[in-house]
């Protein structure tokens, strides 16, 4: 059952936005005994995208209450939060929606993750480019026929994730995840600023390197950039971190960043 506006239900209206033209934004936070870990952060983050895609949401407080509330006695599990437009006339214009709807819902954590922070997991180059838009770079919002398409033709592989480019052919991110990558003591990862999310763990991820002996270079890199890399790590909030043993024909056995942040990710659990 989905919590919608407040209200136990399973239904939208089909004139609601998202349905209509996918637009709104979302979230995905990991529960862990009864908590939604980085709540407040996951709060910014739509806000964000609310104020990047002009949406009138302005029940922020409420929400948040809501989120606690849904995690509590799950001892994990994973809350989505979407914010919706909403309804209100017909084309592409919002100007008549002044009521936006925020839809909460619990499912279980994935069991696979466990599996994949022990023993690291595979690429793949996925054939699905991602367009290049700077209004819209960053965020989490509902449109993502791309990622749709990119899961599609992973799910054909027998790689765990998929290495994503932009249609310029730098490296952006996963399907569902983050990237970086070592060389040293000097660590990589795409910019976002013309494609993919900027994840909450990735945010993270960044604020913990900087206070480190790592140096972090942001980057636009096309994908011969991993061939020298002396590791790969992956992460989102659910993970929150995984290694990457092997893209291709290219293989990584160090573990070195991931050791570093490894611990500090699984922090977030209680915060």
């Amino acid at each position: 059952m989905f919590l919608i506006n407040g209200l136990e239900q399973d239904t939208l209206p089909a004139s609601d936005r998202a349905t209509q033209f996918g637009d709104g934004c979302f979230t995905t936070a990991r529960i862990h005994h009864g908590d939604v870990c980085l709540l407040a952060e996951h709060i910014r983050r739509l806000r964000g995208a609310c104020e990047k895609l002009l949406i009138p949401f302005t029940d922020w407080d409420t929400l948040a209450g809501e989120m606690a509330q849904r995690a509590k006695g799950h001892s994990s599990g994973v809350l989505k939060v979407i914010i919706s437009r909403g309804s209100g006339g017909r084309g592409y214009s919002g100007a008549s929606c002044q009521h936006p709807v925020r839809i909460l819902s619990v499912s279980a954590y994935p069991s696979h993750y466990e599996r994949w922070r022990h023993d690291g997991i595979t690429l793949e180059l996925s054939p699905v480019r991602l367009g290049r838009n700077p209004a819209l770079a960053g965020i989490k919002h509902l449109n993502r026929l791309e990622q749709v398409l990119i899961r599609a033709h992973l799910d054909q592989s027998d790689a765990d994730e998929a290495l994503v480019l932009d249609s310029e052919g730098f490296i952006t991110e996963c399907c569902a995840a983050n990237l970086f990558w070592r060389q040293g003591s000097d660590v990589f990862t795409p910019k976002l600023d013309q494609a993919g999310v900027n994840g909450i763990m990735r945010q993270f991820c960044l604020q913990q390197l900087a206070h480190s002996g790592f140096r972090v270079v942001e980057v636009n890199a096309a994908e011969n950039a991993l061939i020298t890399a002396e590791e790969v790590v992956v992460c989102n909030a659910l993970m929150p971190v995984v290694p990457v043993r092997a893209c291709g024909q290219h293989r990584w056995s160090s573990r070195e960043l991931y050791h570093f942040l490894a611990p500090l990710c699984e922090q977030t659990r209680t915060s």
